[in-house]
């Protein structure tokens, strides 16, 4: 299956903070989007695999997703080498995105930092030739995507472009809440961690406030890239009239 739009990211649960109403909004305009989460979150203080996994597969379906797959890699030891990269590339090639996303290079995280570092290294690999990634019965054609983009998740840095999500921020919400044991449970008895406390969930509320004010509009998701883009201005003049 070819996909529109790819978006990588350390953990479940990470894509739907970051950009799930970008997600919501991508599917709904009618593109292919898939998620490929790096590792199951085992290391988690709150919840399990299995409750991880089926909070996932619930939140895949919120946002309609085209496709998500786990690539089980070992959650917090997380490194770039060749064996990793092969198994991102192999996903690039096999689906053909037109645009990837990442998480942002700077986080609190350290899986997502090395998240961000290995999807820039496999992107720009994806598209040589000479680098191959056969893996048992799997070999892909040299594929690089237009565009790779970085979404925000809890360093802020200074936006290239926002995306108005106002339509789409109940969704991104209810994909986020999908997750029901990460975030505030006043029932729950595990131990509180940094987006269980109820705080961060107003913190994604108003970060999105912020950022959509930013563009005049109710809702915003910032995204970073290294390259420029492009404005269509003629459609955007349009869409103003």
């Amino acid at each position: 299956m070819k996909l529109d739009s790819l978006i990588f990211a350390a953990h479940p649960d990470d894509a739907e903070i970051g950009m799930g109403g970008t997600i919501a909004k991508m599917v709904s305009g009618g593109l292919k989007v898939g998620i490929i989460d790096l590792t199951k979150a085992e290391l988690s203080t709150r919840g399990n695999v299995v409750t991880r996994q089926r909070e996932t597969d619930e939140a895949s379906k919120i946002l309609g997703l085209a496709v998500r797959e786990n690539l089980e890699l070992p959650d917090g030891r997380l490194e770039i080498n060749d064996d990793y990269l092969k198994l991102i590339i192999g996903k690039i090639r096999n689906y053909k995105p037109e645009i990837v996303f990442a998480p942002y290079k700077n986080d609190r995280h350290p899986d997502h930092i090395i998240v961000s570092q290995m999807i820039k290294k496999a992107y720009f690999l994806a598209g040589l030739a000479n680098y191959n990634t056969t893996d048992a019965d799997e070999k892909y054609e040299a594929y690089r995507p237009k565009k790779i983009f970085y979404f925000m998740q809890s360093y802020k840095f200074e936006p290239k472009f926002i995306v108005d999500i106002s339509d789409f921020f109940d969704t991104k919400m209810k994909s986020v809440f999908a997750y029901k044991t990460q975030f505030y449970d006043p029932n729950s008895t595990e131990p509180n961690t940094y987006i269980s406390d109820p705080k961060f969930v107003n913190y994604l509320d108003a970060r999105s406030r912020f950022y959509g004010f930013q563009i005049g509009k109710q809702y915003g998701e910032p995204f970073y890239t290294e390259e420029e883009v492009e404005l269509d201005l003629v459609n955007l003049v349009k869409s103003l009239g």
